[in-house]
C-alpha cells in the first residue's frame, strides 16, 4: 500500500506546486496497465527526462569538482553515481519504494524492493522536480542525495577492478567469486557470492544477479583488506 505523497515531499524537503507532477513521478506502468490508464499516465516519460538532468547535473558537478581528472575517468565517477545500484540505494534512503503506485503483479514480486523500478523512480522523482521548480531546485535534490559519498560509491561500482589491483599490488594471491547460494523464483532470484584470496573467504555479497553479488562480495573484500 503507497503512503500520502505529501509524506515524501516532507522527507525530501520539496513541496510541489503541481501534485499531479509527484504522482506521476510515482506511478509505475503495471499500475497504469492494470487500470487500462494511458501510457502516459505512467513515470516513464518523467524518468527519460530526469535520466537527462541527471546526466547534465552530475557532469557539470564532476567537471568543476575534479579538473585534473580525463574524461574516462569522469565517464566512470559519473556512472559510479548515477547507475541503477546508487540511485536504488538513494531510493531506499528516503523510503521511496513505500510511496510507488504499483500493479498488482509487481506488488506481488517485491516491486517496491527492486533496483531497475526504485532506481527509475528515483530519476521520474527527479524528472518531476525539475519541471515542476526548474534546475536549482532539481540540484538542490541531486547534491542531497545523488551526488555525494563520491569515493565510496565509485569504490562499488568498480570494486572487483579495485579489488584485483590491490591483490596485484600487495597480495599476490588467487582471487576467485564462489557461488554458495542461489535463491528463489526466475524472477526473484537470491545469489551469494564468496570472494575468496588463495582459498580464504575476503568478503561475502548477496544480489539478484551472479555479477551483483560478486560486485558486493568484491566491495567488502576490499573494506576487510583496508582495515
Amino acid at each position: 500500500m503507497n503512503k500520502n505523497t505529501s509524506e515524501l515531499e516532507n522527507k525530501i524537503d520539496y513541496i510541489f506546486n503541481n501534485k499531479e507532477l509527484v504522482t506521476k513521478a510515482l506511478t509505475h506502468s503495471s499500475y497504469t496497465n492494470d487500470r487500462k490508464m494511458s501510457k502516459n499516465m505512467c513515470n516513464e516519460r518523467l524518468e527519460f527526462l530526469g535520466d537527462a538532468v541527471l546526466e547534465l547535473l552530475s557532469s557539470d558537478f564532476l567537471y568543476e569538482k575534479y579538473p585534473d581528472k580525463a574524461e574516462g575517468e569522469l565517464t566512470k565517477l559519473r556512472a559510479s553515481l548515477v547507475s541503477e545500484k546508487p540511485l536504488a540505494a538513494v531510493a531506499r534512503q528516503i523510503g521511496l519504494g513505500e510511496f510507488l503506485f504499483l500493479g498488482h503483479g509487481e506488488e506481488r514480486t517485491g516491486g517496491r524492493k527492486r533496483d531497475s523500478v526504485t532506481s527509475d523512480a528515483v530519476e521520474a522523482l527527479l524528472g518531476a522536480i525539475y519541471l515542476d521548480g526548474g534546475m536549482e531546485k532539481a540540484k538542490t535534490f541531486a547534491l542531497k542525495y545523488i551526488l555525494n559519498d563520491i569515493e565510496n560509491k565509485h569504490m562499488f561500482y568498480d570494486s572487483k577492478t579495485i579489488l584485483q589491483e590491490l591483490i596485484q599490488k600487495y597480495h599476490k594471491g588467487v582471487l576467485r567469486y564462489d557461488l554458495v547460494k542461489d535463491e528463489g523464483p526466475d524472477h526473484e532470484k537470491n545469489y551469494g557470492v564468496n570472494a575468496t584470496i588463495d582459498g580464504k573467504i575476503a568478503g561475502y555479497g548477496e544480489g539478484r544477479t551472479k555479477k551483483a553479488a560478486e560486485q558486493e562480495a568484491a566491495y567488502n573484500a576490499i573494506k576487510s583488506l583496508k582495515k
